[in-house]
């Protein structure tokens, strides 16, 4: 009985439409800000400020881009946060926003292999 209970509901909804169907299903809850789509960034360090543990990052593509460093940061090719010079190229950060701030949790030298938005296929 439960079954066709369930035919029913779902060749009801397909009769309405996808545009319906969609409107009628139950809304999803908006992902907290912690969750937050990652960004990467690419490029040339324009300057360090080590008392704020920021660095600006100049993205041919972005713009030039303020970044903090947390202690959470990963640091991969490059000696942390004391390693980062102004002047040092294709360097990449992965980084969210919180709080109105570019927060990096991966900031490595590019070109070592690795990801890169690539597939895994």
């Amino acid at each position: 009985m439960r079954i066709r209970k369930i035919a029913a509901v779902t060749a009801a909804l397909g009769a309405l439409g996808t545009a319906s169907a969609a409107q009628a299903a139950p809304a999803t809850p908006t992902a907290p800000a912690s969750q937050a789509a990652s960004r990467q960034f690419e490029g040339t360090v324009v300057s360090v400020n080590r008392g704020a543990r920021t660095f600006r990052l100049r993205d041919s593509e972005r713009g030039t881009a303020t970044i903090r460093v947390t202690s959470r940061t990963r640091f991969e090719r490059i000696a942390g946060f004391s390693g980062l010079r102004r002047g040092m190229t294709r360097v990449e950060a992965v980084v969210r926003r919180s709080n109105g701030v570019w927060v990096a949790s991966e900031v490595e030298i590019s070109g070592g292999g690795g990801r890169h938005g690539g597939s895994d296929d």
